[in-house]
């Protein structure tokens, strides 16, 4: 079924290929200014055509079959107008493209149903909201709660609001982008409701989520393949579950996306890099773990090299495991005086390690390092050691950078290829490893600020806990 669907939509956008459509439009207000239009291939936008404005407002701009999808008019203001873009003449008029309310759609069947339903469908949606607010009071609260008359018709209204909207999408044309388009949009944009009046609705929300075909050629050009992605698992994250039941969910939609995408090795590699990063972003680590390891063992698709160690990081280098030895090679300092011990990170006695992997040319590093080095004091004064593996390429660099580091930096001016540096899937700086006296890894901290909490919480309350036994 879905070989046939992109066959099917693969036949359209090729009849379309080779012809030029155009959009026109009156826009007194941007007199002189320079409009463009803009296309979207998934996580990106490319522009399409662009022109000047007459003096008095009018504007023509050719598009072809290619560009099939959404696409957005913006004047010099950068304010968005968004239009459908399935091979039809468009013509347009109104003030100024961020003023929506005042743009009338003259010409564009698809358009005009796009705009009629972007209009009426978010005031649906807060009447819808209002109802079951109203209805939860009606429902919970004791002095409302006898009167079954108002119950029973907000019911009513709410089950015509939605009958009403899926209405709409039911008698668009099948063949047509917006009746793929639509539906997309609308599981998109109710996430916020869902999740904060609706949830009956959240398992329901999440499934269709999990149904959307992400090789789908239409999605990565709708400009929504981020806020579906992005959608998908905020929604999951506030869903109101426990915590280990949020990760069994994104778990699931993990395999529903990686099993999806696996005969799509392109979008399998942008699609997991964007998600991965994602997750990393809002520290669900368990999530980003399983997905790298996912993604690592499917068999179907090959990696690029980079995004291929990025995952590998989790396998590799995932709590609980081992981290490799380090060897000091190269120049090592302290305070910026060259030493000669230890020769490996092994020789060091303390019950911690952090390990920072950076350079003086990472935008972060420079902030981070110094801030470190105001912290270092206090950690190690809680048994934890701090060891920097610079990844720089010029030595009077390295020694300038760490000539006020109070701990021991070292570099081999191999950048990435540094030996520590390849062992520990160091693809991004700064990379951060907590290890205990066994090396350990016992917390990947996701800033500087993870790594201070993490002090504070496990070590100077219990050392002052100690204390007070004491």
């Amino acid at each position: 079924m879905k070989k046939r669907i992109s066959i099917i939509i693969l036949l359209f956008v090729c009849a379309f290929a080779y012809s030029q459509n155009t959009i026109t439009g009156s826009f007194p207000h941007l007199g002189s200014q320079q409009v463009r239009l803009e296309g979207f291939d998934g996580f990106t936008t490319y522009s399409i055509a662009s022109a000047r404005i007459s003096i008095e407002g009018d504007f023509e701009l050719n598009y072809s079959g290619s560009d099939y999808g959404m696409g957005y008019l913006a004047a010099e203001d950068n304010k968005p107008f968004f239009v459908v873009l399935s091979g039809e003449a468009i013509h347009l008029r109104g003030e100024a493209f961020a003023l929506p309310e005042t743009i009338e759609i003259l010409k564009g069947k698809e358009n005009q149903l796009f705009g009629k339903y972007a209009y009426e469908h978010p005031r649906r949606e807060q009447a819808l909201s209002a109802w079951v607010y109203l209805e939860k009071i009606y429902t919970l609260d004791s002095l409302f709660a006898v009167h079954e008359i108002p119950k029973q018709s907000i019911a009513k209204e709410k089950q015509r609001i939605k009958a009403e909207d899926s209405m709409f999408l039911a008698g668009l044309d099948p063949q047509t982008f917006i009746s793929w388009y639509l539906p997309v949009r609308k599981l998109v944009s109710s996430v916020p409701a869902v999740a904060q009046y609706r949830t009956e609705e959240i398992p329901a929300s999440i499934a269709a989520f999990r149904n959307i075909d992400h090789t789908d050629p239409r999605l990565y050009k709708s400009g929504l393949l981020k806020d579906v992605i992005e959608s998908h698992f905020w929604l999951i994250e506030n869903s109101g579950r426990s915590l280990d039941s949020i990760y069994v969910e994104m778990e699931i939609s993990i395999d529903f996306m990686i099993d999806n995408l696996a005969t799509d090795e392109k979008k399998l590699n942008e699609i997991t890099d964007h998600l991965f990063q994602l997750l990393e972003r809002r520290s669900l680590f368990k999530a980003s773990e399983y997905l790298a390891i996912k993604a690592l063992t499917q068999n179907t698709c090959t990696l690029n090299n980079e995004l291929a160690m990025q995952l590998e990081t989790y396998r590799a280098m995932k709590v609980g495991n081992t981290a490799p030895d380090i060897e000091f090679t190269g120049d090592i300092l302290k305070n910026g005086t060259a030493i000669n011990e230890p020769k490996y990170l092994s020789e060091l006695k303390s019950d911690y390690y952090v390990v920072i992997f950076g350079a003086s040319w990472c935008p972060a590093c420079p902030v981070d390092l110094r801030q470190i080095a105001l912290l270092y004091p206090k950690w190690k004064e809680n048994g934890v050691e701090v060891v920097f593996v610079s990844l720089d390429t010029d030595k009077n660099t390295f020694f300038k950078f760490t000539r006020y580091f109070p701990f021991i930096s070292m570099c081999d001016y191999q950048k990435w290829d540094t030996r520590s540096a390849r062992e520990y899937y160091v693809f991004a700086t700064p990379l951060m490893y907590l290890l205990d006296a066994n090396r350990e890894i016992l917390l990947r901290p996701n800033s500087l600020r993870h790594m201070d909490s993490w002090v504070d919480w496990f070590l100077v309350q219990e050392n002052n806990l100690s204390g007070e036994g004491l």
